[in-house]
């Protein structure tokens, strides 16, 4: 039996279920997608990535607001299912990455790092955020999303895993959405508003 959150355990879920956690099919998860966007500052951003793309169903929509976009996972079931889910669009690479130790050694103007953070302790959740740190652009978004609730095995919840890396990160925050279930949080170097930075406010 796989160990709990190892890339056995994820490798394991993808092969049983291309959408192990129902991202396609739940209301929740259609939602979360496009709060998640809502979220962002910019209408569009030249260069993305987003670790632990999972399915892609996350990705495909992301894609529709980046030039480029970069997604990785850990598990190589993952990896082929995310795939064949952007097959269609050309500005999408997919990798297999297991992270923090395989972060990519190129820069971004996003970093979307939604629903994996409470699957690293502490160590590998303090690299993760000097990763997207050292690889963000100056004025480069990071955005984290994840589930409020206590998972079995993990360390921590989604509101620790967002304030750890809101400390570690040290950017203002511009957006956050608390909710029973899910909390995002919006850092950015620039910190004028959507309406600022359309000379509106």
């Amino acid at each position: 039996m796989p160990q709990p959150h190892s890339q056995a355990f994820f490798e394991s879920l993808f092969t049983q279920s291309k959408d192990p956690w129902h991202f396609e099919s739940r209301w929740y998860e259609a939602r979360k997608r496009a709060l998640t966007l809502a979220c962002l500052p910019e209408a569009r951003y030249a260069s993305a990535y987003e670790p632990g793309c999972a399915n892609g169903e996350l990705s495909a929509a992301l894609a529709e607001r980046c030039d480029s976009l970069l997604i990785s996972d850990g598990a190589a079931a993952a990896v082929e299912i995310a795939r064949e889910r952007v097959s269609h669009l050309p500005h999408v690479r997919v990798r297999q990455a297991w992270l923090p130790e395989q972060w990519p050694e190129e820069l971004f103007d996003l970093v979307v790092i939604s629903e994996i953070g409470y699957y690293l302790d502490a160590d590998a959740l303090d690299a993760l955020a000097a990763k997207t740190l050292a690889f963000l652009r100056p004025s480069g978004t990071v955005l984290a999303c994840h589930w409020r609730r206590q998972i079995d095995g993990c360390e921590f919840d989604g509101d620790e895993v967002n304030r750890r890396l809101g400390e570690r990160l040290a950017l203002p925050r511009l957006c956050q959405v608390v909710e029973p279930d899910l909390r995002i949080d919006v850092w950015c170097a620039d910190d004028r508003s959507v309406g600022e930075r359309e000379g509106l406010a």
